[in-house]
C-alpha cells in the first residue's frame, strides 16, 4: 500500500454515538478516526499492543477537523485514512468520513501523531523499528 491509497474503515452511528436529537456527537467522529488509524496499522503488521510492549505510544499532538454535515443515528459511513507524510518525528494522517456511497462528506481531518516513550513521556527521535519500517514503506 502506497501513501496515495486510502484505507477504508466502516462505521455505523449507534445510539451511544448521538445526542438527544439523534445526530452524531462530534467526539464520536474522533473516536472512529482513532479506531481507523489503529486498524490501518494492524493491517500493515503493526499491532498497537506490540508498540506498547516496546514502550512506545502514538499520541495525537495536532488535529484539524472540519465538520461538513451532521450524521444521523443508524447511518453507515466509511472512515478513509492514509499517512500523508512522515518527517522527523511527525506522522501526518489525512482522514475523511463519508457516507457509505460517498455522496456526503461528514468530516475532513488532518492529524499529527508522534512516537513517545511511555516511561518518561518524551518524544522518541526514532520510533521502534517495527513502526519505522512500515512508515518508510508507506510514505516512499
Amino acid at each position: 500500500m502506497s501513501n496515495n491509497q486510502w484505507f477504508q474503515y466502516p462505521v455505523k452511528a449507534q445510539p451511544h454515538h448521538t445526542d438527544y436529537a439523534g445526530i452524531v456527537w462530534h467526539g464520536s467522529y474522533i473516536n472512529w478516526m482513532e479506531e481507523a488509524r489503529v486498524q490501518y496499522l494492524t493491517n500493515q503488521g503493526v499491532e498497537y499492543t506490540d508498540l506498547i510492549a516496546l514502550g512506545c505510544e502514538l499520541p495525537v499532538v495536532e488535529m484539524s477537523l472540519r465538520y461538513h454535515k451532521g450524521m444521523k443515528l443508524g447511518t453507515s459511513a466509511i472512515v478513509k485514512s492514509r499517512i500523508s507524510s512522515y518527517r522527523g518525528v511527525r506522522i501526518q494522517w489525512e482522514q475523511n468520513i463519508f457516507s457509505a456511497q460517498e455522496e456526503h462528506t461528514y468530516v475532513t481531518a488532518q492529524i499529527t501523531l508522534v512516537a513517545v516513550d511511555r516511561q518518561n513521556q518524551k518524544i522518541l527521535r526514532q520510533p521502534p523499528h517495527l513502526l519505522q519500517n512500515i512508515l518508510g514503506e508507506l510514505t516512499s
